[in-house]
């Protein structure tokens, strides 16, 4: 008999090749829908229905069963309820990180067994070694300009058992070619962006829906006041656009130093970017996806975001967490989100950044 891969389908061309690719490999192949949100956007559209009637059309176009599972409240209740606490302690949170572990990982997986899946497959640009001993690796791959192991940092080695990924080898040109090929519908779709299930929206008007914002003062380290913010949770260390500052000073850019969430200011400085620099930071709970290197003390390569080049860096594992030492100072490393590290093509895991030292 075939084995059976429910592929998550998100309406994009990556999950679309995904599952033609499976059935052309002799896959029995069944599409399922994630509707993790039910709120329309500002234009009155909800695009959880745009992609659902793109995921029809290409099961339609590949000739394989689909259908559609509701986790919008599990979604709001672990990835969310999360996301808005983070905001509100003045850090920078990476939802996506956390819909990989708490739903694509895991309702998904559960409801795609009770469907008789063999396997699961996704669109992620993610390579998986299935080792002899039980244990699973995550990889990279070869195209780094798309690699997403940084938002799978928080799975487990059993999380990526009888798991597929059927795009990881391939370059995002080649998904294209091929989905233009076999004449997939959505070949040229735009890649999607914005806050993950949510899609793209006025970031401001979104979060004060949740926030409530207050008018504070923006104002340098000496303690004078340069501007008017309408809420410190709105910006990121380091952000030097959209700041509403105008000139003055010494006619630099200004950028984003600190926030004070308490006291509602932003500070900010020109010219001289050192203070944004910090060599060390702390990630107070590190998960390793496959097992805890025996080592305490190894080199490795760590990104500190999403597409940043891999920084050479020296991790300690210590006080429940993991410290990591750059040979060069970082760029505004921003409390939330998520340092992540490996060694070789090998993704170690990662964790959410605590604390940020000289």
């Amino acid at each position: 008999m075939k084995k059976r891969v429910v592929v998550g389908m998100s309406g994009g061309v990556d999950s679309s090749l995904s599952a033609l690719l499976l059935k052309e490999q002799g896959y029995e192949v069944v599409g399922l829908f994630m509707r993790n949100w039910h709120e329309k956007d500002e234009g009155g559209c909800c695009t959880a229905d745009e992609d659902f009637y793109d995921v029809r059309a290409v099961c339609n176009d590949i000739g394989i069963p689909y259908y559609s599972v509701d986790f919008a409240d599990q979604y709001y209740d672990r990835v969310f309820r999360h996301f808005v606490e983070e905001y509100k302690k003045g850090r920078t949170p990476n939802p996506d990180v956390l819909c990989n572990k708490e739903i694509k990982f895991a309702p998904f997986v559960k409801h795609a067994l009770s469907m008789g899946a063999d396997y699961i497959a996704t669109g992620h640009y993610c390579d998986i070694l299935h080792d002899s001993d039980g244990l699973n690796y995550l990889l990279k791959v070869k195209d780094t300009n798309k690699d997403q192991t940084y938002f799978l940092n928080q799975l487990s080695s059993n999380q990526l058992d009888k798991v597929l990924f059927p795009v990881g080898r391939l370059d995002k040109s080649e998904v294209r070619e091929l989905a233009l090929k076999y004449g997939l519908s959505t070949a040229e779709k735009k890649d999607s962006t914005g806050i993950c299930f949510i899609g793209e929206r006025n970031f401001r008007k979104f979060l004060s829906e949740y926030i409530p914002m207050q008018e504070g003062d923006i104002k340098t380290l000496d303690g004078k006041i340069v501007g008017k913010h309408n809420g410190v949770f709105y910006y990121t260390v380091g952000q030097r656009k959209g700041l509403g500052i105008g000139g003055g000073g010494n006619g630099e850019a200004w950028f984003v130093v600190s926030k004070d969430v308490e006291k509602n200011i932003l500070y900010v400085s020109q010219g001289d970017q050192s203070m944004l620099y910090h060599k060390r930071l702390f990630c107070e709970k590190f998960n390793f996806i496959t097992r805890v290197p025996k080592e305490n003390t190894f080199e490795c390569t760590a990104r500190i975001r999403h597409r940043q080049p891999e920084q050479q860096a020296i991790a300690t594992v210590r006080d429940g967490g993991l410290e990591l030492e750059f040979l060069t100072p970082q760029r505004a490393i921003a409390e939330g989100q998520y340092a992540v590290i490996y060694v070789g093509n090998v993704c170690l895991g990662g964790g959410v950044i605590d604390k940020k030292f000289d």
